[in-house]
């Protein structure tokens, strides 16, 4: 098993996720839009689209609810302009975090990263302050019911880099312009993954304990909790020890 988990991670944001569902519909339907209107209303021919469509889909998002969206980011129907920023920062004991928002207002989501970070013992930095310390990587968590001969055959066959034992998983690591084929690969062979997503992976961990920790907890779930926010990457060390901690 690897000595950091991005697994707890995963789990940890998208159970912030789950406990406000309410704002998962809004983030889903600001990425579709905007995809829409970086690379036309045709998934075919738009593989982010098509991800943000696979993503709602996921979720149960009502098609009408999709096609609306595709619709305002095309033009078709009026609807909000909406602003790709990344911002990057510090959180406790210098951990490293990356937060993407889609916002109609730039200087709000700026202030509210801001004070974010400053009220959870971290501070914003500069553009491209830790973005060098992460790589864009498709992850995909399998039941360990699978057996690892026919995952690995399935998997390195689609495109994928790699498969590891995470424990109570495995874990597929794929480039994100593999992604679709790996997950369609999976599908086909009739394996559902737990979770599947394009996010970014940390080349180095940072392990923190007690009072640290769960100040950085505080600071994830405070930064997902923005309405702009779309994705908060951080490279944390969310182990069970860290996160039993700080009450998690």
């Amino acid at each position: 098993m690897s000595g950091h988990s991005k697994w707890a991670t995963i789990k940890h944001k998208k159970g912030a996720l789950d406990a406000k569902r309410g704002k998962i519909f809004t983030r889903l339907i600001k990425e579709i839009t905007i995809a829409a209107k970086q690379g036309g209303g045709d998934p075919d021919g738009n593989p982010r689209l098509r991800g943000a469509i696979a993503a709602a889909k996921a979720e149960n998002m009502p098609a009408d609810n999709i096609k609306r969206a595709i619709q305002r980011g095309t033009g078709e129907l009026e609807g909000v302009s909406y602003e790709e920023i990344t911002y990057e920062g510090y959180g406790p004991g210098g951990v490293a975090v990356i937060v993407d928002v889609l916002t109609d207002n730039k200087n709000r989501a700026v202030s509210e990263v801001r004070h974010a970070f400053s009220k959870n013992g971290g501070n914003l930095g500069a553009e491209g302050a830790v973005a060098w310390m992460f790589t864009k990587k498709g992850v995909i968590a399998i039941d360990k019911s699978i057996n690892e001969d026919k995952l690995t055959e399935v998997v390195l066959e689609a495109g994928a880099d790699d498969l590891s034992d995470e424990g109570e998983h495995w874990e597929v690591l794929c480039d994100p312009k593999q992604f679709e084929a790996v997950t369609e690969a999976l599908k086909a062979a009739g394996i559902k993954p737990e979770h599947a997503e394009v996010t970014m992976i940390a080349s180095t961990y940072t392990k923190l304990e007690g009072s640290q920790a769960n100040g950085m907890i505080r600071l994830l779930e405070v930064l997902e909790d923005l309405d702009d926010t779309q994705n908060v990457y951080s490279n944390f060390n969310m182990d069970e020890a860290a996160m039993a901690a700080a009450g998690h």
